[in-house]
């Protein structure tokens, strides 16, 4: 589990076959470990010299932006969240849902305007204020103009991910909040008089 809060940017070395390898300056690091990579959970295999190096499955490859990496990228890094740590960004498990190119990316002051195209089957888990894994950064959705969110980067966010490598036209990993994942699974799942008695109950209870 993660935060969305980037610790550290980290350089493609290599990626061969299912084999990534990135160099980074994370420490209390060892093999075995979770590190999200662009948002993407991945367990540590092997350490040498400051590179670090992760196996890729075809359903990471598929689902991803990893399967676009070259040498000389710039990945975001999360070590895994620690039980006493404070949850500073939002819960993010690392599962990425689907990848979506940059419509817009602009300086306005000294924020960033990020503008992202969604895809039209995930609309209805992203609402206006609501939480988004963009790359493996948490991030907050200011607005939606049809299938295409606008965010809001602060200075600190854009200068301390790779968001600063970012141009119009790249592709970015997307994990919608997990949360609605679970209200709209249920509400899938319960239809006609039985959510219509919930709704009653609920607001009977709030009344």
């Amino acid at each position: 589990m993660f935060t969305g809060l980037v610790e550290s940017v980290g350089v493609v070395e290599s990626l061969k076959g299912g084999r990534l390898a990135v160099r980074c300056e994370l420490d209390d690091v060892k093999i075995g470990d979770s590190v999200a990579v662009n948002g993407v959970c991945l367990t540590v295999v092997k350490l040498h010299n400051g590179v670090f190096e992760f196996d890729l499955s075809e359903e990471t490859l598929s689902r991803s932006n990893l399967k676009l990496l070259k040498r000389g990228d710039c990945v975001n890094l999360e070590r895994a969240l620690r039980a006493s740590d404070r949850l500073g960004g939002h819960i993010l498990q690392g599962h990425v849902d689907f990848t979506a190119p940059i419509v817009h990316l602009l300086q306005k002051g000294e924020h960033w305007s990020l503008a992202v195209r969604i895809k039209e089957d995930y609309e209805v888990y992203f609402v206006e204020k609501g939480s988004v894994g963009v790359d493996g950064i948490s991030l907050t959705i200011n607005r939606i103009e049809g299938y295409v969110i606008h965010i809001n980067v602060i200075p600190h966010t854009y200068q301390n991910t790779n968001l600063r490598t970012r141009k119009v036209g790249d592709i970015l990993n997307i994990e919608v909040d997990i949360l609605g994942k679970y209200v709209v699974n249920y509400l899938r799942k319960v239809r006609g008089d039985r959510l219509q008695r919930l709704l009653e109950d609920f607001y009977n209870i709030n009344a």
